[in-house]
């Protein structure tokens, strides 16, 4: 008998924006408006281009997706991932975190028609997919419930 392995392709990536409204955190999350999941509530995801690096895709991604300009990037050590039946496949991407300024404006580009700063109780509620809750979850303790580790910050 021959085993055959399911490749993984990492050829994309995820950010998750936070901005600080009073003493909490809030998560910036988009509502899509394209074929491939219509109106589902994510955080911000895209692909990695040539010649790319994974975290230069996320500031990219999060300034066509937002308008945002994200000066502070970090890596979080989470990944999306999410299997194709049709062509069996495990798609991962490396989840980063962005700090915003609180008077930071959202401009949405065709891929969303919607979004909305909210608590992490309500994007635990909000996301559609699978995993981003867990993913949420870990941000918000390692990110928003404390400074994050120096280490993890992309020097730009």
């Amino acid at each position: 008998m021959v085993n055959v392995e399911v490749p993984l392709r990492c050829t994309g990536v995820a950010a998750v924006l936070l901005k600080r409204v009073g003493a909490d955190y809030k998560v910036l999350l988009l509502k899509r408006d394209t074929a491939v999941l219509q109106d589902v509530w994510c955080y911000i995801g895209g692909s990695i281009e040539e010649g790319e690096k994974a975290w230069e895709a996320a500031l990219r991604e999060i300034e066509e997706e937002t308008g945002i300009t994200c000066n502070s990037l970090y890596t979080s050590n989470l990944f999306d991932q999410i299997y194709s039946p049709q062509e069996n496949y495990i798609y991962i991407a490396q989840v980063f975190i962005g700090y915003v300024d609180e008077a930071q404006k959202v401009s949405l580009n065709y891929e969303h028609n919607d979004y909305k700063w909210v608590s992490f109780k309500e994007a635990f509620e909000t996301v559609s997919l699978p995993g981003n809750e867990e993913v949420l979850r870990s941000i918000e303790k390692y990110f928003a419930n404390r400074k994050p580790l120096h280490y993890l910050r992309i020097q730009q």
